[in-house]
């Protein structure tokens, strides 16, 4: 027994092979392509307005030089090169002819049927022999036949006669599938014989090499040392560490801008003589002295000095870039703007990374500050600049008229809230807004979604007290309430309770339907969930088009530190705004769970809700946790006139498992016995506790 290799010489597997080949990588990555962008920046609504900035062909082109590394040319180009290797295979399968090899089969060839007899097939042979014999037949040339192919012929005959009617040949036939016994075996192999004949095997090594020794290892090292120089939060990890070495206790925002300059990201973006130039026109543009703010860019004194301080370089120019980014500093120069506008998206990603360092410190101060200067960062705002800068056509010197001689900076809310008339009082006449621009302002003023806490509270689901240890939830129920929203409705009682789902409602309980509400019967019911996007955060000066988020965590103001980590919200359960762009006053409801403290006691937190995309946006307010003792739940379980739980009910089926005893089934008069009526509609912990917007 010997074995072979057959190649595919005449194309009728390899082809197939190279396509299922193909198509493993081409299918998957022309859906990612063509498939719908689900996003959240693509899918949620847009504030209704037509204001550009004077730089804002510049922003637009870098938000369309965003979406396109997105779609990542690389990918397309595999998607084509795939497509293309995959038509031509397919064309090869359809033209080459196929021969599919036969399994021998002696009664085919004696042409009997299976069922015939040893007694039929003698017959018939004895018929064919004197026909097909070589000493009598003759060849017909009509025919293409040679004495060769008549001696085969004749040799197969007889073969396949033995098979049927010698013992030991049949024997051969029946175990090893041919009269001749073991065959030797053919591995086929789905490439074309020409790849390893002489002379191409020096081509196939170095395909190989280069294939497993060269491209493998470069691709596996390439994603490994890259997942590896970045952060979670991607940046890279040099930037992280030098974050790390910036980080202090007592930084201010000012600061916090300052280290977000020494990210290596941005010696990607000024590289070569990109460093050095235009810096001293951008150095003086933006401490020029201006308006009321010590410099035109409006930082202080102090980060004067900074830039002062630093070497000339990348950095030195980073650092400039975003002053001039914040302060909104006409810099006269094409290659600059778009610099400027440039360096804010980075900013933003360095800034995530110094969020997380400032939150594995605990101290309030860096955490609050890192989220206000995201908030500067999207709306183009100095850390000590007005809120009011973030409506349309607002200037330093439209604020200035509106604050007159305020010590403090007036909110977008509290300048909506005006009337009218001392609106247009303030804002509008000569060097001022024009009566367009007054009412453009206006309008993108009232699409702001702000978020008005109304209620926030601590319970522990489907109980009364809040024992140590235990899985918390703070619930936060707020409506969004733009500013200057007139004739807004009185909050309903109702929509402030949190409803524990029933007891049965599995879905629930395992967290695929969360929202709970009463139903007709006033017991209650799970809904699905909506996911409810707010709309686009209204940054014409941001290069991204981005979505706000909501962050929400406890602070304990007595020790500076933070005591919950934040929990972030980007989507809600119910609409912010309806068809015609006005708002629903609709409850949402946020929460977040965390691990009660291990001691009994009352905690006093500072509650903090915090949008990423709005300065002066945000609630700050006092919350507090009541954490009793375990043996006093324990007294009130026993207490309890609850009747046990019923044989049906998910509580049911647990008593029994713990007691071992089978719980009682339902009877007719078992609502008038449970007395659990009059305890339905206490459903929160006794640490409730309604609360103002404090901002």
């Amino acid at each position: 027994m010997s074995s072979e290799y057959s190649y595919d010489d005449q194309a009728q597997f390899y082809p197939f092979f190279i396509l299922a080949a193909s198509a493993l990588v081409t299918l998957p990555l022309t859906y990612s392509l063509l498939r719908p962008v689900k996003d959240d920046e693509n899918l949620a609504p847009r504030i209704q307005t037509s204001y550009k900035i004077k730089d804002g062909s510049i922003v637009e082109s870098l938000r369309a030089a965003q979406k396109r590394s997105q779609r990542r040319v690389k990918r397309t180009l595999t998607v084509v090169v795939g497509w293309a290797i995959m038509v031509g295979m397919v064309y090869l399968i359809v033209v080459t002819q196929r021969s599919v090899p036969k399994l021998y089969n002696p009664y085919d060839i004696l042409g009997v049927s299976e069922s015939a007899t040893e007694k039929q097939i003698k017959s018939h042979y004895r018929r064919l022999a004197p026909k097909h014999h070589p000493d009598k037949v003759r060849p017909d040339p009509a025919k293409n036949e040679t004495y060769e192919s008549l001696n085969e012929y004749w040799v197969e005959l007889t073969k396949a006669y033995q098979a049927l009617t010698d013992e030991e040949i049949r024997n051969n036939y029946i175990q090893f599938g041919h009269p001749d016994g073991k065959q030797s075996f053919s591995f086929g192999m789905a490439l074309p014989k020409f790849i390893v004949a002489d002379g191409n095997g020096k081509y196939v090594i170095l395909l190989y090499t280069g294939l497993l020794g060269v491209l493998l290892p470069y691709l596996v090292g390439s994603w490994w040392y890259g997942a590896k120089r970045r952060s979670k939060e991607g940046v890279l990890m040099e930037s992280a560490n030098n974050l790390f070495r910036q980080y202090d206790d007592a930084m201010d925002e000012a600061a916090i801008v300052a280290a977000l300059s020494t990210g290596k990201e941005f010696e990607n973006t000024f590289k070569g003589d990109l460093a050095e130039s235009g810096l001293s026109k951008l150095e003086s543009r933006i401490t020029a002295e201006k308006g009321s703010s010590s410099f035109a860019c409006g930082f202080s004194l102090k980060d004067k000095e900074r830039l002062e301080d630093l070497d000339g370089g990348v950095r030195r120019k980073a650092f400039a870039l975003l002053w001039a980014y914040l302060g909104r500093v006409d810099l006269d120069d094409a290659a600059l703007t778009k610099a400027k506008h440039q360096v804010a998206p980075i900013a933003r990603a360095l800034n995530q990374a110094f969020t997380a360092i400032s939150l594995a410190y605990g101290n309030i101060g860096p955490i609050l500050g890192s989220f206000h200067v995201n908030q500067h960062l999207i709306q183009a705002v100095p850390p000590k600049g007005s809120p009011l800068l973030q409506l349309p056509h607002f200037d330093n010197s439209v604020v200035a008229a509106v604050e007159g001689d305020s010590k403090t900076h007036m909110t977008v809310q509290q300048f909506m809230d005006l009337p009218d008339a001392r609106r247009r009082q303030l804002a509008v006449g000569k060097d001022l807004l024009s009566e367009e621009q007054y009412k453009e302002s206006i309008s993108v003023g009232k699409q702001l979604p702000s978020l008005r806490v109304a209620k926030a509270f601590f319970k522990v689901t489907g109980e009364r007290l809040i024992i140590p240890s235990s899985l918390v939830t703070l619930v936060i129920k707020g409506r969004f309430i733009p500013p200057g929203t007139e004739s807004i409705p009185a909050i309903n009682e109702l929509d402030l309770e949190d409803i524990d789902p029933a007891e049965d409602d599995v879905e629930a309980l395992t967290g695929r339907k969360r929202t709970v509400v009463k139903g007709p019967d006033g017991k209650p019911i799970s809904v699905e969930d909506q996911a409810v996007l707010p709309p686009l955060s209204f940054a014409p000066h941001y290069a991204r088009n981005h979505t706000p988020t909501w962050s929400a965590f406890l602070g304990d103001s007595k020790q500076g530190k933070m005591a919950v980590p934040p929990f972030t919200f980007s989507r809600f359960d119910k609409p912010l705004f309806d068809e015609q762009g006005k708002p629903t006053f609709n409850m949402q409801t946020l929460k977040a769970q965390f691990t009660a403290p291990p001691q009994p006691g009352h905690y006093t937190f500072v509650l903090y809700v915090i949008c990423d995309s709005y300065v002066g946006f945000d609630t700050k307010m006092e919350v507090t946790l009541v954490v009793d003792d375990a043996s006093k739940a324990a007294q009130m379980a026993a207490e309890d006139e609850i009747s046990e739980p019923e044989e049906d009910s998910i509580a049911g089926q647990m008593q029994a498992l713990k007691t071992g005893q089978a719980p009682r089934r339902r009877t007719d008069d078992s609502d008038d016995e449970s007395g659990t009526d009059d305890d339905e509609e206490d459903d929160t912990s006794a640490t409730n506790t309604d609360t103002e917007d404090e901002s």
